[in-house]
């Protein structure tokens, strides 16, 4: 069987699917998988029954299936179709990081634990070693593949320990290095240790000031520091300042989407990201204890308009405009806020630098609502004269309150959408999960005043209608 070449994806699934089901010896299969990649295999193994996929596991082996299985998203339904045996096995073979993410996936704690249980001492104390740190720290996303040798050794003697460790470590692009209170203290780009001469002195080609992170770090506090550094990995140390595993160029990315998704959730007034396999109960925890609060504060914006009843008896025609006002004022917070707390993820920033930012977004709000005011005041005027029947004098009264409360709202709530996550950054309360749902609900009371404030000033007092 020769591996086909330059066709698309479907095909290539659909050709993996009849060489696994074939009529073939096993290291007929074998060596065809062989030319593929095992994010294709991996595929191309979810469109098989159960009884075709233990077939290909057989095949493989556990080393090779554990490659596999980091390319499904669900490994647990796969492994529950081996024993436990097996599937301890294809977890050995997995990175630690990647074993624990499997692990994740079994809902079942005795399962679980049964699991770790069978596996070898080495693999199962990197992931009681991984499982040990918060979610939220950066010693929860690392790997333990990684190369490391002492700062002792010759240039020949680094080779042969790289060598050796290889065997079970392959991310090897980056070398790390301890002292001797086997302290981190540098690392050796592979290519820098391949040139070396054996008689050259191995410090000579150490890095002393490679970057490096704490487990304990917060992911939220160092992910711009990490995006700065365009290397392959970056070590992580515990307290000791002994390396304990890496974060690599790979677990970044991953690392970047989750920070983003959990922010973008946050923004929408959840603790966390929801999965499609969330239990109903805990999306609700999630999503309620903003509601309860936001249901209030609801209250207290509609106690406000209650204040305006009279006007609105008198002048009803502002009511339709109303939810104008609202939106555009939700809006501009809302790209306040977004920006503030991407301005805030950098930990240098100035007092005076966001200062100067706080002004930067008022005059934005100020300008942006100064030309849709223009705008809201034209057409709004327009409107009532020849939708609602006003004469020109009422309806230009009208879009004139229309277009300054436009102008306003939109100001102020530049000012919110900046200031707010700002004094919740200081608090030390997450910005992003606190101020979502507050500012919208405070650009809503803004507005609300605003708005009707403007009318009975303009429209009752001054306009007398």
């Amino acid at each position: 069987m020769e591996p086909e070449t330059q066709i698309d994806e479907e095909s290539r699934i659909e050709t993996l699917v009849q060489i696994m089901t074939g009529n073939f010896l096993d290291d007929e299969i074998r060596d065809a998988l062989n030319d593929y990649h095992e994010n294709d295999i991996a595929e191309a193994i979810q469109q098989l029954d159960e009884e075709g996929r233990k077939k290909i596991y057989k095949i493989l082996g556990p080393d090779k299936v554990s490659e596999i299985f980091t390319y499904i998203d669900d490994v647990a339904e796969y492994l529950q179709e081996i024993t436990p045996e097996e599937a301890a096995d294809v977890l050995e073979s997995m990175d630690a990081d990647e074993a624990v993410e499997a692990l994740e996936d079994i809902e079942s704690d005795e399962e679980r634990e049964q699991l770790i249980s069978l596996m070898e001492p080495e693999a199962k104390q990197d992931i009681r070693l991984i499982n040990s740190y918060e979610d939220d720290e950066i010693g929860s996303q690392m790997t333990t593949n990684f190369i490391i040798i002492s700062q002792d050794f010759s240039v020949k003697e680094a080779m042969r320990s790289l060598c050796a460790q290889a065997e079970e470590n392959d991310n090897i692009n980056t070398i790390y290095v301890y002292d001797d209170d086997e302290s981190y203290c540098g690392a050796i780009e592979l290519k820098d240790l391949i040139r070396a001469r054996e008689t050259k002195p191995l410090e000579d080609i150490i890095q002393k000031n490679y970057p490096s992170i704490n487990a304990k770090d917060k992911i939220s506090d160092v992910i711009e520091q990490l995006k700065d550094y365009a290397e392959d990995s970056i070590p992580v140390l515990n307290e000791y300042k002994e390396v304990i595993g890496v974060i690599t160029s790979e677990q970044l990315i991953e690392t970047v989407d989750d920070e983003l998704g959990d922010d973008y959730a946050k923004l929408a007034g959840l603790s966390a990201e929801e999965d499609l396999n969330e239990k109903l109960s805990d999306s609700m925890k999630k999503r309620l204890p903003w509601l309860v609060l936001l249901l209030f504060l609801g209250m207290g914006v509609s106690s406000v308009v209650g204040i305006f009843e009279g006007l609105v008896s008198k002048v009803a025609i502002i009511v339709c405009f109303q939810s104008l006002i609202l939106g555009m004022a939700g809006n501009v917070g809302t790209q306040s806020l977004a920006v503030t707390v991407r301005v805030l993820m950098d930990e240098n920033i100035k007092g005076s630098q966001k200062f100067k930012f706080i002004l930067k977004e008022i005059r934005i709000g100020f300008f942006n609502g100064l030309l849709l005011g223009i705008v809201a005041f034209s057409f709004v005027g327009l409107y009532t004269h020849y939708i609602k029947i006003r004469p020109w004098g009422e309806a230009f009264k009208v879009s004139a309150c229309v277009g300054s409360a436009l102008l306003m709202a939109m100001t102020i709530s530049s000012f919110v959408g900046s200031v707010v996550p700002m004094i919740f950054h200081k608090i030390k309360v997450d910005p992003a999960v606190a101020s979502g749902p507050l500012i919208t609900t405070v650009n809503d009371l803004v507005a609300v005043v605003t708005y009707y404030g403007l009318a009975t000033l303009f429209l009752i007092k001054f306009a007398g209608l």
